[in-house]
């Protein structure tokens, strides 16, 4: 056998999957779809996330709105594309308390209250100044709610699924995206001022659904350990994950690691507090991934496109307005398609593969689409303006094998639980800071040196590649507790340990099995 901890007896590799149960599957067994079910209610915030983003820009297009509100112009406009990321901004000191203080599921409600409240602010407002409120407030319950829906994701998916739900919550910012600017091409025929109000008022859907039924959500099995609710813990991790046995090898595999990774935090109080992020090396190495694939996530080429389409448009001549929204919004669909795609595969090519397939693949359809957009500004040719198109498309494949799906689920598995909700806000705190920095520079540089702007980011790309090949470490077909273990030997060792008595035992009964078909699972 093969050396190192993912070829060991009771390691990530072989400990964790043979305490699997190979005949449950999400498709035969009903508590597991039930799960499945609730881990849609909480996905859908990245839906809603997805739709904000989508709905400014829409609403900017129509005259109703513009002239509602006296056409916006300037610094006014300005505030009104900020102000929700301003108010996201004012959420995230309070976000990472409310997660770890009063739960995952309340925290949620909370933002749930706050979008709703935003939303008919929004749809009922009379005047610009009730505008900006609503949008402040819909980006201060959205980052609450940030910040604990994929965190209770991960925290109570089944193993073997968690990889694939936990990839698919930020990809499904895609499907608020499209549905948004979808909603908004057809009520902009609308001769009144419901062309805008019904985008606003479709807005609070989801969290309307989560506002009530949050609470029929199972709570972290990692929260109820932390705050000694050891039986509630196992309670929620038997209903759903072995039909209500308690001593389910799985189960017992899952709760003894859950308590044993929480009890170490709690023993050597390195992982307490904001200081923590940074005291060990292992956990700077954490934070040093995951603020620079945030950072990556907003500033591989990718803003030029998701923020400023048109202007790249008008750079190439594509300038008639029907073509540029029927290629926009193809290009969301695209992008939904191959990020869904990549959450599939997640444990299956492993997560540093299809980061540096992603980088590598970005590297080589950027360059060519800034060759392709020179050649159009130096020499006017039509086929190098199409070709960028093509390039942009084959760009956005790539760039969705991993910076759509992967960047929250990889943050959220590298941390240990008594850092993940600080962590997971640095994260977002970094993605709200590269957002700012790209709304005002990339128009400006853009506008005075066009095309030759895109060198920077083919120069920033390569730089990219090399950062995640020499940083990201694998994670796949390992338990939470084990992921976030791999950054600290030591309490690797201690983890395997508290779980090997589970691992020899389902070893066992997986021998019985094999020889007797009729035993019951």
């Amino acid at each position: 056998m093969a050396a190192g901890p993912a070829a060991t007896v009771g390691g990530p590799a072989e400990g964790f999957m043979h305490v699997v149960d190979p005949n449950r599957k999400w498709y035969n067994n009903r508590r597991l779809i039930v799960l499945h079910g609730w881990l849609v209610l909480l996905l859908i915030t990245s839906s809603t996330n997805g739709y904000d983003g989508s709905l400014m820009n829409s609403l900017q297009s129509m005259n109703q709105w513009k002239d509602f509100f006296n056409n916006p112009q300037g610094g006014t406009l300005g505030l009104l594309n900020a102000i929700q990321n301003i108010g996201s901004l004012a959420g995230y000191p309070f976000a990472p308390y409310l997660s770890d203080g009063i739960g995952r599921r309340p925290s949620i409600w909370i933002g749930a209250v706050c979008m709703l409240a935003g939303a008919a602010l929004q749809t009922a407002c009379q005047n610009i100044h009730q505008f900006i409120g609503a949008r402040f407030l819909l980006g201060f319950g959205l980052s609450i709610a940030s910040n604990a829906a994929p965190m209770l994701v991960t925290e109570v998916s089944y193993p073997t699924y968690r990889p694939q739900f936990s990839s698919l919550y930020n990809t499904l910012w895609y499907s608020g995206n499209i549905i948004a600017s979808w909603t908004a091409f057809g009520t902009s025929r609308i001769n009144n001022n419901w062309s805008w109000r019904i985008p606003s008022l479709l807005q609070a859907i989801p969290s309307v659904f989560q506002f009530f039924l949050i609470w029929f959500v199972p709570e972290s099995p990692r929260y109820l350990v932390s705050k000694g609710k050891d039986s509630q813990a196992l309670h929620v991790l038997a209903y759903y994950h072995a039909n209500g046995d308690d001593q389910d090898p799985l189960v017992q595999y899952e709760f003894e690691e859950i308590k044993a990774a929480i009890k170490l935090d709690q023993d050597t109080q390195k992982n307490v507090g904001w200081k923590a992020l940074f005291a060990t090396k292992g956990n700077r190495k954490r934070m040093v991934i995951i603020i620079a694939i945030a950072w990556f996530s907003q500033w591989s080429g990718n803003g030029l496109v998701s923020y400023y389409l048109n202007k790249v448009f008008d750079t190439i001549g594509i300038t008639d307005t029907s073509i540029q929204l029927l290629i926009t919004g193809i290009l969301a669909i695209w992008n939904l398609f191959w990020a869904v795609f990549a959450s599939f595969q997640a444990d299956r090519w492993g997560r540093r593969f299809l980061f540096l397939t992603s980088a590598a693949g970005m590297v080589v359809f950027f360059t060519l689409q800034t060759i392709c957009s020179a050649q159009y500004a130096l020499h006017g040719k039509e086929s190098a303006a199409h070709a960028v198109i093509a390039f942009i498309f084959l760009f956005y494949a790539f760039y969705d094998l991993a910076f759509t799906p992967l960047i929250v689920s990889y943050t959220l598995e590298i941390l240990p639980y008594s850092l993940r909700a600080k962590g997971f806000n640095v994260f977002n705190l970094t993605i709200s800071v590269a957002l700012i920095f790209n709304q005002y520079v990339n128009p400006i540089a853009l506008k005075n040196i066009g095309w030759k702007y895109y060198i920077v980011y083919c120069c920033w790309l390569a730089f990219e590649f090399g950062f995640l090949w020499v940083f990201v470490v694998e994670t796949k077909n390992r338990t939470l507790e084990e992921t976030a273990a791999l950054f600290d030997g030591e309490d690797l060792t201690q983890i395997h340990q508290a779980t090997a008595r589970i691992t020899e035992v389902r070893h066992e009964d997986y021998d019985e099995k094999s020889s007797d078909p009729g035993l019951k699972v």
